[in-house]
């Protein structure tokens, strides 16, 4: 089953997807590994994985090749970050076609101007609702995959207020988005969104140690929950704490929770698939 076909049957059966946020092929792996049914490619973690903070430094075509190599390495459907579309509506018309050409199952556009920064930023600007439901258009239009799934995420709660967001949450569904994602909003509001949308909604745990549990969520009415961050504080913290420990003890050492031998990482990383190619197309066998 295609990745766009499979992600639109999880959101259609199951009603309720949890999706954790990775910015490579390796997290990909793990989050595959760890047996989540979808993923979501974040902005902000691929910009970090590149040494830049979420402040719309990183191009399209960095976040293309990063959906090149999520997509070949685990077959589960990608959700990638397309920031703002990278311009205007004809912008958002490539960036659209690029994105599914390259394996993204479902695709994330923004109406904040470019360029752009991480959602709990201060100093947000937003386009006019208007120019966004003509990049909304503009990209439904370059879709070629009817399945392929359009989020619109909108920052105008933090410039407009939160009436304004609701109001362009709307506006952006009747445009044809298939997810409508509020950013930022606060402990009250989460509750009030997905009563005041009519389409599927989406809400992002950005920030960790939040009270709110997938459960809660679901109750609520949310169709999606993203955790864009976990991998990328789990591999920086993980590294401190490995690194640390190298330094003060003079060893390198696992957390307790992680069992991988060697024969184990090579597994994950899926060295018996390669070792059947080389046995195929050999003229001799591996022992």
């Amino acid at each position: 089953m295609q990745p766009t076909k499979k992600l639109k049957d999880l959101l259609t059966e199951k009603s309720f997807l949890i999706a954790p946020g990775v910015y490579d092929a390796l997290t990909a792996r793990i989050a595959n590994y760890c047996n989540f049914s979808a993923i979501y490619m974040s902005g902000y973690a691929t910009a970090a994985s590149f040494g830049y903070p979420d402040y719309g430094i990183v191009t399209m075509s960095e976040m293309l090749d990063n959906i090149r190599r999520i997509t070949e390495a685990v077959d589960i459907p990608l959700i990638a970050d397309g920031d703002t579309g990278y311009g205007n509506a004809i912008n958002a018309h490539r960036t659209f076609k690029e994105y599914e050409k390259a394996g993204a199952a479902c695709i994330q556009f923004e109406d904040q101007a470019w360029p752009k920064r991480c959602g709990h930023m201060e100093g947000k600007q937003v386009i006019q609702a208007n120019e966004m439901v003509d990049k909304i258009k503009a990209a439904l239009d370059a879709r070629v995959d009817p399945d392929t799934l359009l989020i619109v995420r909108t920052d105008a709660l933090a410039t407009h207020g939160f009436e304004e967001a609701i109001h362009r949450g709307e506006l952006y569904g009747e445009a044809g988005a298939d997810i409508i994602f509020i950013e930022a909003p606060n402990e009250k509001q989460i509750v009030k969104i997905p009563k005041l949308i009519s389409r599927p909604c989406l809400l992002n745990m950005a920030l960790p140690n939040q009270k709110l549990k997938n459960e809660d969520i679901e109750n609520m009415g949310y169709s999606l929950v993203l955790y864009p961050a976990i991998t990328l504080l789990g591999t920086i913290g993980g590294c401190i704490q490995m690194m640390k420990q190298l330094n003060e003890n003079g060893n390198m050492q696992l957390p307790a929770e992680v069992d991988f031998d060697f024969a184990h990482l090579n597994d994950f990383l899926g060295l018996e698939k390669y070792r059947n190619l080389e046995q195929k197309f050999s003229d001799y066998n591996i022992q």
